[in-house]
């Protein structure tokens, strides 16, 4: 009975310090699609002129894909992977949109990782305002806080490219590793202030998600007079004509702090206004948000200062010149230039043995 009663206090005293990244990892458990309810958040606003894409009804999708060396039925394929909405889009025109497991456009899903492709952005918006110098720039610049843990010759470079040499566990599997902390936990800012290096910068690619935070504090403090959520809204949710509400997950409700490495809350058809407007090298029928070099940069391989083939400004590269943003439980911006095409992928698991982007390559070479 007192053993009973001991476990009962002491699970409520846990409840009590919510705040604690081991408690909300143990209540809260695996990170899945429904996380963009249990986090505090700011919200985005759809725009007062939405952008509607065309439908069009006579292009016809592949109705197979090649997986592990059979042909196989394509919209079985994407019911069986847990697939919950999936869009293609060519221009202005929806060539093929599909939802699974009863869900709809209205669906809301947490972009996981993806959203580190909208800090990339939003950097480039905050240089071509003035906010922000170079990317050449040490982030110590921003966040003077981090020379006294050697981060005077990490430059904003560095992060976007995840070469700065940080000291940070990634395991997604453990309430231990500090990528829990960042994403169960509170206080973000002073999680960036204690970063150290493991090694120096530029010299090797390491994905670590400290990096897409670090961006965040950097924005944060460039911008001054406003979130980050309202520099989206100002920037890229309203000019790109986003159809739906959306929000960005922030570390607790006073004065909390953008998720800028996760955790951006949001509809298909907007992630794949996005994913056009990288198609279309910044520029939103004919208002330049983002500049040409500024996407040039991103989706290009650039092996200087420890750089990847395959990483680049927070984007994945392939070697056909596409490139992607990508989430955590199968989330996916796929953008294919060369056949001017943008797929949105969301799901609500991930099988983490498929190469997704080979199969999106199968859809394009199709089309």
């Amino acid at each position: 009975m007192k053993r009973k009663l001991f476990f009962v206090i002491t699970i409520c005293c846990l409840l009590l310090v919510s705040s604690c990244k081991i408690v909300r990892f143990i209540i809260y458990n695996f990170s899945d699609i429904h996380d963009y309810k249990k986090f505090a958040k700011r919200d985005l606003k759809a725009s007062p002129t939405p952008f509607m894409f065309y439908a069009k009804t006579n292009q016809k999708m592949p109705e197979t894909i090649m997986h592990k060396g059979k042909m196989i039925n394509l919209v079985q394929f994407l019911a069986d992977q847990s697939t919950l909405a999936f869009i293609v889009i060519r221009n202005d025109t929806i060539l093929y949109e599909n939802y699974f497991r009863d869900k709809d456009k209205t669906l809301m899903v947490p972009s996981f990782s993806m959203a580190k492709s909208f800090t990339s952005a939003l950097i480039g918006c905050a240089i071509q305002d003035g906010f922000i110098k170079s990317v050449e720039e040490p982030v110590t610049n921003y966040i003077p806080e981090l020379k006294k843990n050697g981060f005077d010759k990490v430059k904003i470079k560095h992060v976007l490219q995840m070469t700065s040499g940080i000291r940070f566990n990634e395991k997604y599997s453990t309430p231990f590793s500090d990528v829990a902390g960042y994403y169960y936990g509170m206080y973000l800012r002073k999680h960036v202030l204690r970063l150290k290096l493991a090694y120096p910068p530029g010299t090797k690619f390491e994905y670590k998600s400290a990096n897409s935070e670090i961006l965040g504090l950097v924005l944060e403090r460039a911008i001054k007079d406003k979130t980050i959520t309202q520099y989206l809204q100002e920037k890229i949710w309203t000019p790109l004509g986003m159809e739906f509400d959306a929000s960005w997950s922030i570390d607790q409700k006073k004065d909390g702090m953008e998720k800028t490495f996760c955790c951006l809350n949001a509809r298909a058809r907007d992630f794949a206004k996005f994913g056009k407007l990288y198609l279309n090298k910044g520029n939103y029928n004919g208002n330049q948000i983002l500049p040409v070099s500024w996407v040039e940069q991103s989706s290009h391989v650039d092996l200087t200062e420890g750089g990847s083939s395959e990483y680049k400004y927070q984007w994945w590269l392939e070697n056909d010149g596409s490139y992607q943003a990508q989430g955590y439980l199968g989330q996916h911006i796929y953008i294919c230039p060369y056949k001017n095409i943008v797929i949105v992928k969301l799901s609500k698991y991930r099988d983490q043995r498929l190469n997704w982007a080979s199969y999106f390559k199968q859809i394009t070479d199709q089309l």
